[in-house]
């Protein structure tokens, strides 16, 4: 518009403004731009570097600090502590914890976190260095499983690292006995490992027991290798004297478990693989004692006590252990109305070895065979000492004919009675033939025998018959003066040499001789005698049983 135009009323027209494009846009939109790249920068920066957040639960915050407490692997800080909550349901502590970059490899399905603070136990002592530093968390990496954000925390730090070389196996075993988590487990009386974990089977059947035995020892353990109990002492009484078999103070204390390879089992020698499950023995000997694969089963039946047999209790064959009592039972019959007692036994028959012949019966018919020839089940007395007894089978020759006869689906092998019911028997056949003597009657008898002697003797019968004698052969000698030719002096000496023994019986049958004094002490010695066993009648028909226990066993 021109300056120096006017408006139509006469008044002086208005400047008017003149618009003039730009060609570029002003610097000053620069600055925002900058600031805002520069924070979009800063911001994927930060979130590019920033670890994983993950979230772990405890039973309690006992020594954790939110933005103190650390979380380290292998004693470098991977992450910290950010929150600590208490759960929904007020049982544990959720604790959230911010890890640094590159760290998320280290979670995983099998990832362990636990708080590492100061633990002084029976087996061990850990986490000293944190009485300094305080308590922190520790993470132990899994091998495998997926990625993993949320976790819950060991109670107790772990007795090996994921990391660590050497292999797990697991005992399985009737009881847990002192065994612990950190028992010892020796080789040769050395330790190579220790107990990691127990718990019970999923039947409840069994406890399963969990070893770690680092390398290079772990290359010890192959599949024929056997576990036993070495806890506290095993003492064992035997004819060479008293074993003391222990491996150290500690086993002693806390439990332990060694295990060995015997050289007498065959085997292949393959090492064992990792959680490969071995039975755990009570003891050194049974470890070591050979197993066999074949077991059968037969039943005993006892009309007697058995008190003394126990489940567990050996089966003998000829002073050689062929197996051992599985059960024990007691049935009444009603029928018959009276008790008896099945054993359940088991045998392996291949502890009896067969000579090779043509002709080799099997364990089934050779049983029947030796059922045949007397062989017989008798329980024995196996210690004075505990009253223990056991089963000995052997053959009797002169038992009566029987054979295998069938209880349900067991064979029954047939018994005879114990060594004392047998004795206790024969005493009861004793004991009834002693009441049909007479004991009485032959009492009264020889007393008036005796009396009868005694009324003679006393009477001087004898003396007379002495006279009698004497006058006899008076007569004699005198016949024998009035005799001529050779017949007298034969007759002499004859007479004489009966005169001679007739003196000698007169002076026998004198009352006052030494033989009348010592006739007459027989007959009262015989008398008190004949009392003595009419007293012995009369004991035994009050105290049948003096017979078993003695006089002195009464009370």
């Amino acid at each position: 518009m021109s300056e120096t135009a006017e408006r139509r009323d006469g008044a002086p027209a208005l400047p008017e403004a003149e618009v003039r494009v730009r060609g570029a846009p002003s610097l000053v939109w620069l600055i925002p731009l900058l600031a805002l790249a520069i924070g979009a920068w800063l911001a994927l920066k930060t979130l590019s570097e920033q670890g994983p957040t993950i979230t772990v639960r405890f039973p309690s915050a006992a020594g954790l600090q939110t933005g103190k407490t650390k979380v380290k692997f292998k004693d470098v800080e991977v992450g910290q502590v950010t929150t600590i909550d208490v759960s929904q349901d007020l049982d544990s502590v959720i604790v959230t914890a911010e890890l640094k970059h590159g760290s998320a490899h280290l979670l995983n399905a099998e990832t362990r976190f636990w708080v590492e603070r100061p633990r002084v136990s029976a087996s061990r002592v850990s986490g000293l260095e944190t009485l300094l530093s305080g308590a922190f968390i520790a993470l132990d990496p899994g091998s495998s499983g997926a990625s993993q954000r949320d976790f819950v925390g060991l109670d107790e730090p772990p007795l090996f690292t994921t990391d660590a070389p050497g292999t797990r196996f697991v005992l399985r075993a009737a009881n847990l006995g002192s065994l612990n988590i950190g028992s010892p487990v020796y080789y040769r009386q050395i330790q190579v490992g220790q107990v990691v974990g127990f718990g019970l089977e999923d039947d409840a059947s069994a406890v399963r027991i969990e070893l770690f035995i680092p390398a290079p020892h772990d290359a010890l353990v192959s599949a024929e290798t056997r576990f036993w109990n070495a806890s506290g002492v095993d003492i064992s009484l035997s004819g060479a004297g008293i074993s003391l078999d222990t491996q150290s103070l500690v086993s002693v204390l806390l439990g332990g478990v060694a295990f060995d390879t015997p050289d007498t089992i065959a085997g292949s020698g393959a090492r064992a693989q990792p959680l490969e499950v071995f039975p755990l023995y009570p003891n050194r000997e049974a470890a070591h004692a050979r197993t066999y694969a074949a077991k059968s089963h037969y039943l005993l039946l006892f009309e007697g006590s058995v008190r003394g047999l126990s489940i567990g209790a050996p089966v003998m064959l000829r002073g050689i252990e062929i197996g051992q009592v599985l059960d024990i039972q007691l049935q009444f019959d009603p029928e018959a109305e009276t008790f008896r007692i099945p054993v359940l036994i088991e045998v392996e028959p291949e502890r009896i070895a067969l000579r090779e012949t043509e002709h080799v019966p099997d364990h089934a018919h050779m049983l029947e065979r030796l059922v045949e020839l007397g062989l017989r089940a008798q329980l024995k007395l196996a210690s004075l000492i505990t009253g223990q007894l056991y089963v000995e089978l052997d053959l009797d020759p002169e038992a009566p004919a029987a054979g295998l006869g069938r209880y349900g689906d067991y064979v029954v092998i047939p018994s005879r009675p114990t060594p004392l019911e047998a004795l206790a028997g024969k005493l009861e056949r004793i004991l009834s033939r002693l009441e049909q003597v007479p004991f009485e009657q032959i009492g009264a008898d020889l007393g008036q025998t005796l009396g009868r002697v005694r009324e003679v003797v006393d009477s001087g019968v004898l003396s007379q018959l002495g006279e009698d004698l004497e006058d006899t052969l008076a007569s004699l000698r005198g016949l024998a003066e009035q005799l001529d030719g050779e017949v007298a002096p034969a007759l002499r000496g004859t007479l004489e040499e009966a005169r001679a023994t007739f003196a000698h019986a007169g002076a026998m049958l004198d009352p006052e001789a030494a033989t009348t004094r010592e006739f007459r002490t027989m007959l009262r010695e015989t008398a008190e005698a004949a009392r003595a066993v009419r007293d012995l009648a009369d004991y035994l028909e009050r105290h049948p049983e003096a017979l078993i226990q003695g006089k002195g066993g009464l009370r």
